[in-house]
Formats: structure tokens, C-alpha cells, sequence
């Protein structure tokens, strides 16, 4: 192994001994002593069984065959997300070919961000990932299943569903993924029109032209933001089958594989031959390989809080340092929009998860001894899935890179360390996305321009009070103040502004979208301003520094002139909260932190 990635994961064993023993205790506890569908009343089970086929209410009175709960985040606004309406039938009808039982045990909601980009809808985006996590917990709480699989692939959803599955960590679970829509409209060209936009070069009608042709279609789409990055995570840590992640939604291939995903788990409960629960395929090696995939790819920002969360549901301690110390020993090896020209499809057609794997592997920089879906090994996932005269076969993975433009090797990186940087100063922690960023771009000072609303940058920009270097602070985002929105409706006019010369950043106690690209963006800022965050006290004109090559954060004011402020400081708590604060106080204040996954007391926690 190497020595960093090795000593960053006695690190986290280390300081998760304590809650990481307490979480396996708690998952044999459930598992040799807690509520089994065999122990149910015969009224609880009449219940669970009364609307099933005579053949599957058969097997389940005789409780000697599987039942698998299907958790789906299935509604036809999200195109990722529309294939799921004829999933069930399908997964019920490949578990009744091994002799077993399947039942949609609960739906999740599954909000877009696309849809809610810069709308007050935003402000419920991180909240609703505890609401899925709750809501798959519900789902799975009836005691009727052995075994689960798990329908979610965008932004909030994976993570959600994964929290949830982690309070049931004694069952096997697999996610079975949709895969992304065919390639549209090249990215860079989406971005460009939008970037003209903002600018007033073309309308209205051109620029939805433009929106359309890019999201064409059912399937994930195409670029590199949090959805795709949960499905690579997902795929690394074992949770998906090889090769599964970016097969299209109609190519045959991916039905062979959905086929495959149902009897796959059917086999992985303890009426099968492998039991495998997903609470011991979650363990601190599994969520090291999902990070250093995370930084090998330059995936989005939203997985430094997503893994953080998911990692203590299964008692598991991870931080932004470990984050840090990672991305500097793990080469960058995959271009893919905002880091590059291409889409998610053209990755898998240069080799994709399979040539990703073996680098990896093969570098010493990632665990191969963890428990997979697909059994014990991770070298198994550089194999990739055909359908060789009708069969699913798996086959040995491309040796080479088919494009190395888009996808290389170890010994020939893009860059020699990760896709993202921890920040540190007098502001706080932040982490930024410096893959995306030219080199000359990754260090600004610059005076600050201040707002509280993403909403007022576009006034300011057409009137060109923003023709100038500046670092635009948007304060009073953070989880606590409004449900921490994406505020990528900031990147075109941003964007704009660096074409034109300006040295241009944005520092935010928000969020960027999985999309965040070639402007530097300071973000996840800690302690927000809320929680009395320097970011609080921050007025126009100040000089702030962003330096991506030293992870400096700084706000270059003397310390006169700060206490000065303090002593006049306004308190945010009686400002505007928002949609996400008005709506859900209560579930607010169970959101865990930033960085490092903390949180209070939730109904989560106590599902054990």
C-alpha cells in the first residue's frame, strides 16, 4: 500500500475505534437478536404479505426463502431517475428465478437540484438527504426483508439512502443504478452559451435551445457533478456490481445487469450462500477507497460532506484533514466536464471503472482486501460486464487507456495530486475544487464583494460594479442558516467575469454544485457565519486571499479593526432563514456538520 493512504486509514481505525465497535455491536446485536420476519405475529405477517402473488404469500409463510425490500427513489421529473418506473417488476421477477421474494418496501423523495438551481426549492436540497435517510430507515423498519436494494443515483439521494441502509447494517443491500443519458450538446458548448447569457448575447429562446440539447433525454446527465461522483463512489466502495455504473439506461447490457443486481442479493442474505451485510462491506477501508477514487477523478465537492455523513452512520470518523493528506499523494487521472471537455460516456468508453480500478490498485492506492457486493476482493472490479451471445459475462478490463485525453495512467497524471485542496486561515476551513482551475487562477487577493442573497450578484454584474478583481463572499449559507444551497447560479457570471482578465474568486459558507468549475470557490466555509464565523463580519472592499497552491484563507484586515466589528456585530439569527428554516426548524438542526459529520441527537441514530 501506499504509505499515505496506509497511514491515512490507521488514522481513521484509530479514532473510530470506540463508535465503530459500538456500530458492530449494535449490527450482530440486530442480527442474532432482534425482530425477524419468522418471529413476526401471524398478524404482522398476514399484514405483510396480504397483497403479494399466492406464490410469493407461499413462500413467505414457509420462511425459508428471501425477501428483498426494494427502497426507490422512481418519479419521472428527474431524468436520472426515470428508468425506475419498470424497475420493480423486473427486480421482483429476477428474484422469483432464484426461488425468492421481492416487495417496494417504501419510496424516498428525490428532489433536482437542476429544477431547484436557484430557486427557494434549493434551500430544502441538504435537508432532504435526512429526509431519505429517514424515510428509507421507515421503509425497511417492517422487519419483513432479508436483504434490500436500494433505486437512487442523484446528489442528496444516494447519500441519503445510504445513512438509511446503515441503520440496518445487518442486511445486504445493493444499489442498482440507471446509468447516464447518451451524449448531448458538448458541455463546454452549454457553458459557453450560458456564460452568453449572463452576458446578454443571446436570449431567452437560445439559451433554452441549449439547456434542452444538453438534457436531452432519461439517464444521469452527462457531466462530472454529484451524481456521477456518487455512482463512482458507490461502485469503488463495493456496493454496485463491477462495471455497472455507466452502462445507458437502454442499452441491453444494463437489464442483464438490473437482472443480475436482484439474485445477486438474493444470494447475499443468510438464507444464501455469501451473507454479506452492508454494515461490513461499509468499513474504513471501503470509505478510503471511495475517497481516493473521489480525488483520483476530480468528483464533486458535495462528496467532502456526503462521505463524512455516510462514514459516521456506520461509526466511522472522517474529516476534511484526511481529505487533505489523500488528495496530496493521489494523482489526478480523469479529465471529465468541468475538469475537462468530456462527458461521463466518454470516460466509460476510454476504460472507464475498470481501468480507474486497476491504476489504483496496481499503485498501491486503494485497499484491495474489502468485502464487495460481488464478493471479497476489489480487484474482481477490473473486470467489466458484456452480454457475449446473450450471457452477462465479465471480462478482463482494458490494460491501456483507449483516450488519454480523458482518462491516464498513474505513471502519466493529469496533475500529481487530487482534484480538491483544504483552505485554512482566520475565515476558517474550506475546501475548493482546484482540478477544474487553470493554474493561473488558483490564487487570488483581491477586495470583497459582499451579499447575502446569490441573487443580488446579477445586478451588480449588469451595471459592472463587477468589472474588477474581486472575491465574492456570499455569507449566511450554511446548513444551520438556510439549508445550505448550491449557489451555482453565481458560475456563469463569474465565469464572464474571468474571461474578461479579472482575478475572480468566490468564498461562500454554501454550497457550488458538483459542477463547479474554473472559478476558484472557497466553500463548506466553517464555522458559517451563523455559528459566529468570521465570514460574519466581512464588508465590501476587504481584502481577502484564496490561494489554492497553499490553502490559505485569509481576511487580510488588522485585528483593531476586527474588534471593532465584533463589539458592533449584528446578530444573523434574527435575519431572513429561508424556505429550508421555515419549513423544516426541527429536522435542521439534525443536519450533521460539514466537516466533520457531527451531528445532534436524531431519530436515526436510535433506529437500533
Amino acid at each position: 500500500m501506499h504509505s499515505v493512504v496506509q497511514s491515512v486509514t490507521d488514522r481513521i481505525i484509530a479514532r473510530s475505534k470506540a463508535s465503530r465497535e459500538a456500530y458492530l455491536a449494535a449490527l450482530n446485536d440486530a442480527r442474532n437478536h432482534g425482530v425477524h420476519r419468522s418471529s413476526l405475529s401471524c398478524g404482522n405477517l398476514a399484514h405483510g404479505f396480504a397483497a403479494c402473488h399466492p406464490d410469493d404469500k407461499n413462500a413467505l409463510r414457509q420462511l425459508t426463502k428471501a425477501n428483498i425490500g426494494i427502497i426507490t427513489a422512481f418519479n419521472d421529473m428527474l431524468s436520472a431517475h426515470q428508468p425506475y418506473e419498470t424497475y420493480p417488476d423486473l427486480l421482483k421477477k429476477a428474484c422469483q428465478e432464484v426461488g425468492s421474494v421481492a416487495q417496494v418496501a417504501g419510496g424516498v423523495p428525490a428532489m433536482c437540484d437542476g429544477v431547484t438551481q436557484g430557486q427557494p426549492g434549493m434551500e430544502l436540497s441538504l435537508l432532504s438527504r435526512e429526509v431519505i435517510a429517514m424515510a428509507t430507515a421507515v421503509g425497511l423498519s417492517h422487519n419483513m426483508f432479508d436483504g434490500a436494494l436500494l433505486l437512487g443515483i442523484c446528489d442528496k439521494i444516494v447519500p441519503g439512502l445510504l445513512i438509511g441502509a446503515l441503520s440496518f447494517g445487518h442486511l445486504p443491500m445493493l444499489f442498482v443504478p440507471a446509468g447516464p443519458m447518451k451524449s448531448g450538446i458538448p458541455n463546454k458548448e452549454k457553458a459557453r452559451i450560458r456564460q452568453q447569457f449572463a452576458q446578454g448575447k443571446v436570449d431567452r429562446a437560445q439559451l433554452l435551445e441549449a439547456e434542452a440539447q444538453s438534457y436531452h433525454s432519461a439517464g444521469t446527465c452527462t457531466f462530472y457533478g454529484t451524481a456521477n461522483s456518487n455512482q463512482l463512489m458507490l461502485e469503488v466502495m463495493g456496493l454496485q456490481l463491477p462495471g455497472s455504473s455507466f452502462v445507458n439506461p437502454d442499452d441491453p447490457l444494463r437489464e442483464a445487469l438490473n437482472k443480475m443486481a436482484a439474485k445477486q442479493v438474493c444470494r447475499l442474505t443468510e438464507l444464501g450462500t455469501q451473507y454479506t451485510p452492508i454494515g461490513e462491506v461499509v468499513n474504513e477501508k471501503s470509505i478510503v477507497n471511495g475517497i481516493v477514487a473521489l480525488l483520483a477523478t476530480g468528483g464533486s465537492t458535495n462528496l467532502t460532506m456526503h462521505i463524512v455523513a455516510a462514514a459516521r452512520a456506520a461509526g466511522i470518523i472522517v474529516n476534511w484533514d484526511d481529505f487533505s493528506e489523500l488528495s496530496d499523494a493521489v494523482p489526478l487521472l480523469a479529465r471529465v466536464y468541468p475538469n475537462g471537455h468530456a462527458d461521463i460516456n466518454h470516460f466509460h468508453a476510454a476504460g472507464g471503472m475498470a481501468f480507474l480500478i486497476k491504476e489504483l490498485l496496481d499503485a498501491g492506492l486503494l485497499h484491495e482486501d474489502v468485502n464487495t457486493v460481488a464478493g471479497f476482493g476489489l480487484r474482481r472490479y477490473t473486470q467489466e460486464p458484456k452480454l457475449l451471445d446473450g450471457e452477462l459475462r465479465w471480462v478482463d478490463g482494458p490494460t491501456v487507456s483507449l483516450d488519454t485525453e480523458v482518462l491516464t495512467s498513474v505513471a502519466t497524471p493529469f496533475q500529481n495530486n487530487g482534484g480538491l485542496k483544504l483552505l485554512k486561515g482566520n475565515l476558517g476551513r474550506a475546501v475548493i475544487k482546484v482540478s477544474a482551475v487553470q493554474p493561473q487562477h488558483r490564487v487570488v487577493e483581491a477586495p470583497a464583494v459582499v451579499i447575502d442573497d446569490q441573487n443580488k450578484l446579477d445586478a451588480l454584474f449588469k451595471s459592472g460594479a463587477l468589472d474588477r478583481d474581486c472575491v465574492v463572499v456570499v455569507k449566511g449559507q450554511g446548513p444551520k442558516a438556510n439549508g445550505m444551497p448550491e449557489l451555482h447560479k453565481l458560475t456563469p457570471l463569474l465565469g464572464s467575469l474571468q474571461d474578461k482578465g479579472f482575478k475572480v474568486a468566490l468564498m461562500t459558507d454554501g454550497r457550488m454544485s458538483g459542477a463547479s468549475g474554473k472559478v476558484p470557490a472557497a466553500i463548506h466555509l466553517t464555522p458559517e457565519a451563523i455559528d459566529g464565523g468570521l465570514i460574519a463580519k466581512v464588508q465590501d472592499g476587504d481584502l481577502i486571499r484564496v490561494d489554492a497552491l497553499t490553502g490559505e484563507l485569509s481576511l487580510l484586515v488588522s485585528d483593531a479593526e476586527l474588534a471593532v466589528r465584533i463589539a458592533a456585530e449584528i446578530d444573523l439569527r434574527q435575519s431572513r432563514y429561508g424556505m429550508g428554516r421555515e419549513l423544516f426548524g426541527a429536522l435542521r438542526s439534525n443536519l450533521s456538520s460539514p466537516e466533520t459529520g457531527a451531528r445532534s441527537t436524531s431519530a436515526i441514530d436510535e433506529l437500533y
